[in-house]
């Protein structure tokens, strides 16, 4: 089933009754080739490339809920490329030019939204540290610009210049950036590989990991057994639960992160905004809603759910912003898990356990990753050799000391980054 105009047209003049279901439901397989653990936004997308850039087709993608019912729909879908540190700036660069061509490879739209994402600082110092960012970007091959107050009150008048405490200095802006539709980049990936032929197997948990004399085997499922030549860890902030069935003790932390949503409003704020000295983020969906959040809840967790006094910290800081924004009703909030590393970075790497791969740590980095962790993940698993955009998301960094990435320059905390 392909999408286009005329196909639209059709189908809402005849009832919508030729549509067929965007991918299969397939009984797993006794073997495979290659297994994938998680059907979220990484997984579904190292499927996809896995499939169509390296020819490989016995893959099944094992998910113990619905395709895309973790991270990849927990999240406030913004897309940027305005990292600072070698390492980062050259995979999320590789990204945001992937999230450009999405939805024509897809044919699937995703509704990515290039509106731009407007930094805020708030001191000289911030300002400073704008400004090398910026150059950081820009010598890496993406767009970055410093507005100053005056430019930025043209853009945003919304926004409240003169609070004593967090006066306005400027701003880093990157007009490339913007949002996408989180659930609708799931199932673009899960359509796209389905039709390359890999299976898609929901309600399927892995409550185990075959190893034998070093080497993987398979898994062991609520469905059975599943043996395969390979294997790969993509689910997020059940890293750690998942890597121990293998052995495994990760320099993972899983932390909530809380996002929130208002009842639908006409158009107010055209772009994304980060607060530099609140950690908030805020932007308006399709639907008028808007979209924000900002810390972590500070407490390590499995439960997809959060506290009041972060619901709190994040409103107050969303007022002292843009105070605007006050008598908009908050329609729901949920948590995602987030996969905490010790130096902010993630890690895509092969394991001491021959035909076991990893990919976790994305901290607040997942959803704007999910083009290119999976097309990265999939050169991996591919070719056992790592790829030039993710060479340096390596596990042993963490043991070594060599090759750490302190993107946000807080020390080596989980719940600082």
């Amino acid at each position: 089933m392909q999408f286009s105009g005329w196909r639209v047209l059709k189908e809402g003049l005849t009832g919508n009754k030729g549509w067929t279901p965007h991918w299969r439901d397939p009984q797993p397989k006794s073997e495979y080739d290659i297994i994938i653990i998680g059907g979220g936004g990484h997984g579904l997308s190292t499927a996809y490339y896995l499939a169509k850039e390296h020819g490989l087709r016995n893959i099944a993608v094992l998910e113990k809920g619905y395709l895309g019912g973790g991270n990849i729909g927990r999240n406030t879908t913004i897309v940027r490329a305005n990292y600072f540190l070698p390492g980062n700036s050259e995979f999320y660069s590789h990204t945001l030019k992937l999230w450009e061509g999405l939805e024509e490879e897809l044919n699937y739209n995703v509704m990515m939204s290039q509106r731009g994402q407007i930094a805020l600082f708030h001191s000289d110092a911030q300002r400073d540290a704008a400004a090398r960012r910026g150059n950081a970007i820009i010598n890496q091959g993406d767009d970055a610009e410093m507005l100053s107050v005056e430019k930025l009150r043209q853009m945003v008048p919304f926004l409240n210049y003169d609070n004593a405490r967090f006066p306005i200095y400027g701003a880093l802006l990157q007009r490339r950036a913007g949002t996408a539709r989180h659930d609708a980049v799931a199932w673009g990936y899960a359509r796209g590989a389905d039709q390359l032929g890999v299976d898609l197997i929901q309600n399927c948990e892995v409550t185990g990991i075959d190893i034998e004399g070093g080497e993987v085997k398979g898994v062991q499922t609520v469905r059975g057994a599943i043996r395969a030549k390979k294997v790969a860890i993509v689910v997020a902030g059940r890293s750690s639960l998942v890597a121990a069935m293998a052995g495994m003790r990760l320099p993972i932390e899983s932390h909530v992160l809380q996002a929130f949503v208002t009842e639908g409003l006409k158009p107010c704020i055209d772009h994304v905004i980060s607060f530099g000295m609140g950690h908030f983020y805020i932007s308006q969906s399709d639907k008028g809603g808007l979209v924000f959040g900002g810390d972590l809840d500070m407490y390590a967790s499995y439960a997809a759910r959060g506290n009041l006094p972060i619901i709190e910290h994040v409103m107050e800081a969303g007022m002292a912003l843009m105070p605007r924004i006050g008598k908009a009703r908050v329609l729901r909030s949920w948590g995602g898990i987030m996969d905490m590393s010790p130096d902010g970075s993630p890690v895509i790497d092969k394991t001491h356990i021959d035909g076991l791969y990893l990919n976790c740590g994305w901290n607040y980095g997942g959803f704007k990753a999910v083009p290119a962790s999976g097309n990265c993940f999939a050169h991996l698993i591919a070719t056992d050799r790592p790829h030039d955009a993710a060479a340096k998301f390596r596990l042993d960094r963490f043991a070594t000391g060599r090759g750490i990435m302190d993107e946000e320059g807080t020390g080596a905390q989980h719940n600082l980054h």
